[in-house]
């Protein structure tokens, strides 16, 4: 299956990296001393040092370079960070307290919906880590790194990736969440995806033996698809998309009866989740007019929030104003499809685990009949948790960064991507940033818990494909690759990593429950 993916030139894209410098170096955090300092993984000091928050940046020059060129840059990085230095995970007497670090995110996010946060997230070890992005990311920042940079996910784990519709509606498989997104190590974003895998694998109930093998799969998948990719010219990589009718009849006869009932019931599910279906579930009709129901505090209509008739037009006055600034950030003809819908009704929408508290609207619009509706989510969008780690965005706009992020790294984005600024004004003075896209486009996420040991394992094979691929448009593909190299020392060294990950994921979501235990913190399921 992971030679089928890697090969297909249907299924999988470009470039980018940045300078090694003079060798590259391993971030090795200096426990005693309180400082970075470059250091090989056998723990001798190097000439250079290299500071805590450099910044990664992508080289769209990479061109320039001959394949042997990049390919020795990836042996340099080898010889420097051997690949087994990657099964480390070592954390300081001072680790940050997890606690502490999503407590410091609560302060930017709606008071009344962190409580619901924090519930998600104490539902299981797995609902945490899918929450817990900043506290991985600064435990990632003490751990070994090649220095070649990606357009990283920054929150890769395995139910962030999933189905949508491409423009061509064709059902195709990517990475679907790009909030952390920035550039930074390739590697942080294979550990997260590992990790993921381990801590779902566990939840499931499966054998050490067996989730093992799904995280070493997982991460073979990465590294023999990053091969084919550096194999490949520009073009083809950029064109590179898994196409779920290719990848269904790839894996039919890897899949037992009982998966590929699965397979395509979810095929078909996915295909009706659009804006009529949304419309159907979260909206009446009043007054002739479609309106969103009131659901709080998970959805809450504009008409409770501002109340007031005249203070209510005012507000959706300025929403047009909004809109019409973010279709400028649209290509041309996709302001003109946008054009011909006018505003129905709109409503503050609570939506994921980690996102739980930023602000979140989804906007019903209406085209020339309400059976032609279109629903986009308008979704709050503040610095990524890599940010702090690997440098500020070059993007002063936070939804700009996660739009330039996610073109970067899919295949075929949403034809309604774009975002923009809501000034500071008198009820809120603080101006805040979004991205906007549809709230549904054929989109559908696995269900993990439902899947067997080889499902996982499939599933593993298609999240590394992707990951590769997205990568690949960004990173030096050639130098990644020849770091990687042919053998599993790497895939080894990754599922090492991702078992003493998981062992401290658990360490977390007690110390989470404890805190709520405790009073430290408000947790409420909703």
């Amino acid at each position: 299956a992971v030679g089928l993916l890697a090969g297909h030139r249907g299924l999988c894209c470009v470039r980018s990296a940045g300078d090694l410098r003079a060798a590259t170096l391993a971030w090795v955090c200096d426990k005693s001393a309180g400082h970075e300092r470059g250091e090989s993984a056998m723990g001798v000091m190097t000439a250079a040092a290299v500071p805590r928050r450099r910044r990664y940046q992508l080289d769209p020059a990479l061109g320039h370079l001959t394949s042997a060129e990049r390919a020795a840059r990836g042996k340099a990085a080898r010889a420097e960070v051997p690949r087994e230095a990657h099964a480390v995970f070592d954390p300081p007497s001072d680790r940050p307290d997890p606690i502490a670090l999503l407590e410091q995110q609560a302060t930017s996010r709606v008071p009344e919906l962190v409580p619901v946060r924090y519930g998600r997230m104490t539902v299981s070890p797995f609902a945490y880590f899918r929450g817990a992005a900043l506290p991985m990311a600064s435990d990632l920042a003490a751990t070994a790194v090649s220095g070649l940079p990606v357009q990283a996910c920054g929150d890769a784990h395995l139910a962030n990736f999933g189905i949508f519709g491409s423009a061509e509606r064709r059902l195709v498989f990517d990475v679907n969440d790009f909030d952390e997104t920035l550039p930074g190590p390739w590697e942080w974003d294979v550990k997260r995806l590992a990790a993921s895998m381990e801590v779902a694998a566990r939840e499931n109930g499966f054998t050490g033996k067996q989730r093992r093998k799904i995280v070493t799969t997982t991460v073979a998948a990465y590294r023999e698809s990053m091969r084919g990719f550096a194999a490949m010219g520009d073009l083809d990589v950029w064109y590179a998309h898994a196409d779920l009718d290719q990848i269904r009849a790839q894996f039919a006869s890897q899949l037992k009866t009982r998966d590929l009932k699965m397979v395509d019931k979810g095929l078909a599910k996915a295909r009706s989740r659009d804006s009529m279906q949304e419309v159907a579930k979260l909206a009446t009709v009043v007054d002739g007019r479609p309106r969103i129901i009131s659901d709080p505090p998970l959805v809450v209509p504009l008409q409770d929030i501002i109340p007031g008739q005249r203070e209510r037009t005012g507000f959706e006055s300025q929403l047009g104003d909004l809109v019409r600034r973010y279709r400028r950030t649209l290509e041309a003809d996709r302001r003109f499809l946008l054009d011909q819908f006018s505003y129905a009704d709109m409503a503050h929408k609570v939506v994921g685990v980690g996102s739980v508290g930023t602000r979140c609207w989804i906007v019903l619009l209406l085209g020339h009949a309400q059976s032609d509706p279109l629903f986009l989510q308008a979704k709050e969008a503040g610095p990524s948790v890599l940010s702090r780690f690997v440098g500020a965005s070059k993007y002063a706009n936070q939804g700009q960064r996660v739009v330039m992020g996610q073109r970067l790294m899919q295949a075929s984005s949403d034809i309604f991507l774009g975002w923009q600024r809501i000034d500071a004004r008198p009820e809120d003075p603080q101006s805040r940033d979004f991205y906007i896209r549809q709230l549904r486009d054929w989109k559908l996420s696995a269900d993990i818990e439902t899947m067997t040991p080889r499902s996982m394992r499939l599933y593993g094979v298609l999240c590394g494909w992707t990951l590769a691929r997205a990568h690949a448009r960004s990173g030096d593909r050639i130098a990644i690759a020849a770091y990687l190299g042919r053998s599993d020392a790497f895939d080894r060294a990754i599922a090492q990593f991702a078992a003493a990950y998981a062992d401290q994921n658990e360490r977390d979501y007690d110390a989470l429950a404890d805190a709520v235990a405790s009073g430290r913190i408000v947790a409420e399921r909703q």
